[in-house]
């Protein structure tokens, strides 16, 4: 069996994860792809295209989306696709160029086609005929890939288990490189926070709460992690406030976030939306509490209420403020306890389960016959290319937002 998975770029987050696929499904016997459509364009360009693995390219590793038009991205899909003749694609959603392709390759050679999503469409402001349309295209597709079973109550009435397959667990990241060998102790009096600084995560309602902090318990320092285009603003914003105990450290080095987040007592992210965020298992599997909005979808899976932390709705400042004052008011051994159950729940969400869970479904999808689609949904996706648009990662266009 051939295996190709697409997308718009596979970096940062994707890599560890591929890596892993690539040796893990080498050793069942079944040959692993990976194909990037773009090299520039991304929020995570700044990790540029220079792989040396012989199964893993870029189509348009000097263009983003922006500089090509849909025809040459089509043709250099296909043509790749035709190179490769993968049994199963596996690709994102059916919005972006990959999906829709990927989808319209599968469609017509009679291979299988794998989605994977990590938004709720509750969260996602789209017409009714947008919606609709989607639907019927992704209908078509024969295994829908979510993080996990609570993403069921949006995405089973609308695409019936009865007719295609589920499988969970993809937002994962590699537990161990977070792991400490020593016992974790609960008393640095730090609470860290890593985001970038933008609109949509919400830093300066968090200033705003930590400034309500100090003025009733200042043993606590905010030390806060990530670039953006509102930094300067934000930097300014907690001088205007008087903060003394807020730390603002800039872009750290991926291979030293580990140590940051081990040196914290605990997590905070007040986002107003995410559609997962990776973030969280990266500081619970470094034994942190978290505190998170509930407008993070990792937190519907991850966090347990008063077990591994706490949970606030990002646009109630005085929950906001309250939830901090709460963590922070709690015993040492209450602490301990949490930490210790952020790492029983992270192991749920590993890189062993994921290839557990994806290799199931390549032997189910091996003995079943190529869905069939009706013409409606047929003639949709052959006129569909997909889009690439990344507004969302800096600002806020979704039902989640706050009026």
């Amino acid at each position: 069996m051939k295996v190709v998975i697409i997308h718009t770029d596979l970096r940062v987050y994707w890599k560890g994860r591929l890596m892993f696929l690539h040796k893990f499904l080498k050793s069942q016997g079944i040959d692993f792809y990976a194909i990037e459509l773009f090299g520039k364009g991304s929020p995570y360009d700044f990790e540029t295209f220079n792989k040396t693995e012989t199964w893993w390219d870029c189509l348009f590793p000097e263009d983003s989306c922006g500089e090509l038009t849909k025809y040459q991205i089509r043709d250099k899909v296909f043509s790749k696709l035709d190179e490769l003749d993968p049994d199963v694609i596996i690709a994102g959603s059916i919005v972006f160029y990959s999906g829709a392709l990927g989808l319209r390759w599968a469609k017509k050679n009679k291979k299988k086609l794998i989605m994977f999503d990590d938004g709720k469409p509750s969260w996602i402001k789209r017409n009714l005929i947008i919606q609709g349309i989607k639907n019927l295209i992704t209908n078509q597709v024969d295994a829908l890939w979510l993080p996990s079973m609570e993403y069921d109550s949006e995405y089973v009435p609308v695409y019936s288990k009865e007719n295609m397959r589920y499988l969970y667990g993809f937002d994962c990241i590699d537990n161990e490189l977070f792991k400490f060998a020593h016992n974790k102790e609960i008393t640095n009096k730090k609470i860290i926070c890593v985001s970038r600084m933008v609109q949509k995560k919400n830093v300066l309602g968090l200033l705003e709460a930590w400034k309500f902090i100090e003025s009733h318990d200042d043993t606590y320092t905010l030390i806060i992690i990530g670039d953006g285009p509102l930094f300067p603003e934000l930097k300014s914003s907690a001088l205007s406030m008087n903060l003394t105990k807020v730390i603002f450290l800039g872009a750290i080095d991926n291979d030293k976030i580990p140590a940051y987040l081990y040196s914290a007592d605990a997590f905070i992210s007040p986002s107003f939306y995410e559609s997962w965020g990776l973030v969280v298992n990266e500081a619970m599997a470094a034994g942190l509490p978290v505190l998170l909005s509930d407008k993070i979808n990792s937190g519907l899976t991850l966090l347990k209420d008063g077990e591994n932390g706490y949970v606030f709705d990002p646009s109630n400042q005085l929950e906001l403020q309250d939830k901090i004052l709460d963590f922070i008011q709690l015993s040492d051994a209450a602490k301990t306890m949490m930490s210790t159950r952020s790492l029983e729940i992270i192991d749920t969400m590993s890189f062993k389960i994921m290839g557990d869970e994806l290799l199931a479904t390549l032997i189910f999808l091996e003995t079943e016959p190529c869905k069939r689609s009706w013409i409606i949904p047929r003639m949709i996706t052959n006129f569909w290319y997909g889009r690439y648009n990344t507004i969302e990662w800096n600002t806020v266009k979704v039902a989640a937002l706050p009026n």
